[in-house]
């Protein structure tokens, strides 16, 4: 109306799902594949913080222009060096796979993010980030973190069976998929088993890491899950179907979620991507590398997919394709409905 005051735009960036990897090393391609999956779906703007060594930055920056317009428009990117704010980098380097522990800084070096969805390289999105974003709002006055078990099973878990070191629950959490209220996560003082006061997340770092290293196995994972043992109502534990492992059916289905709604976020952890010892996440992943942008996704991505389930049908993963199909499927009618109902509301005329 005339002379009526507009709302103040909101910030880019609370507009924004903050999605943050880290890449070293040879994981350009992955990387660059999982960020493709991100975008295929999502419906609300995506912020990409790319944290990676200064040999891959040039090949980040070319790879993401080369995307059509109407993917590059959908989402914003940042490439960060890797940085360690406390301690000794490269120790830090060294802490299970290289640049790992980078994800452990996040809340410190992002400060003016509010949350932030941090996932490793070889995960894949199956469904809208927008449905995982949504999550936070579940969070509790407490909690400000969100991550998968480890294992559904206590007693084929790794973590109750071999860890020498404090863990999360009855089996430990998954740090390959982890939402963040990194707000909160800022102005926390944790408990913990080093001083009897709390400390910072930053303060509370390098002493943990100095304390555990002769009893870690998984780097980051196991400090976040010694931070996380100590204070447990700082965490919210999504189910399985958002961090799907070979884990969860390689030795039989063992994600109920899964089974009854269909993966949402792949995680072809072990390498599985890249050999052939489970060829169902190898399938998918090489569907989504191989799918043109601009192409029919039912034509191009579904159907391809299909097939290439049917010469997997041999393992145990394998034989439950609906699992991996379900949420795909879901999220790919979708998408053409929206992009229906924008087409007939442009052309139509009353």
């Amino acid at each position: 109306k005339p002379g009526e005051q507009k709302p103040p735009k909101e910030p880019s960036s609370l507009q924004c799902m903050h999605l943050a990897v880290v890449a070293c090393g040879d994981r350009l391609q992955e990387t660059l594949i999982m960020l493709k999956s991100a975008v295929l779906f999502s419906n609300r703007r995506l912020c990409f913080h790319i944290f990676a060594e200064d040999s891959l930055k040039p090949e980040f920056e070319k790879k993401l222009k080369e995307w059509p317009s109407s993917y590059t428009k959908k989402f914003e990117s940042s490439i960060y060096p890797i940085t360690f704010s406390v301690g000794n980098a490269q120790e830090w380097k060294k802490l299970f796979k290289p640049c790992a522990a980078q994800r452990l800084f996040l809340p410190v070096i992002l400060k003016d993010v509010d949350s932030l969805l941090y996932v490793d390289t070889d995960v894949l999105f199956l469904r809208p980030i927008d449905d995982i974003w949504h999550l936070l709002r579940e969070f509790n006055s407490t909690q400000l973190a969100a991550m998968a078990p480890e294992h559904e099973i206590p007693k084929i878990g790794w973590y109750s069976r071999f860890a020498r070191h404090p863990y999360y629950g009855s089996t430990g959490v998954n740090s390959g998929v982890m939402l963040m209220n990194l707000t909160r996560i800022r102005s926390t003082h944790f408990k913990n088993s080093l001083i009897p006061s709390g400390l910072t997340w930053e303060e509370m770092l390098y002493p943990l890491y100095q304390k555990y290293k002769n009893y870690i196995t998984w780097g980051d994972q196991d400090l976040l899950n010694i931070i996380f043992y100590f204070n447990p109502e700082c965490l919210y534990v999504f189910p399985c179907q958002w961090n799907y492992r070979p884990d969860h059916c390689m030795y039989g289905s063992n994600c109920r979620g899964a089974e009854e709604e269909g993966v949402s976020i792949l995680h072809g952890n072990r390498g599985v991507y890249h050999d052939d010892k489970q060829p169902t996440f190898k399938a998918l992943y090489e569907v989504i590398r191989d799918f043109p942008f601009e192409d029919n996704l039912f034509q191009s991505l579904y159907y391809p997919l299909q097939s290439k389930f049917l010469d997997t049908v041999h393992t145990l993963c394998g034989r439950i394709p609906q699992v991996f199909l379900k949420q795909i499927e879901k999220t790919m009618k979708k998408v053409y409905e929206n992009r229906v109902i924008v087409y007939l509301g442009a052309n139509h005329r009353y």
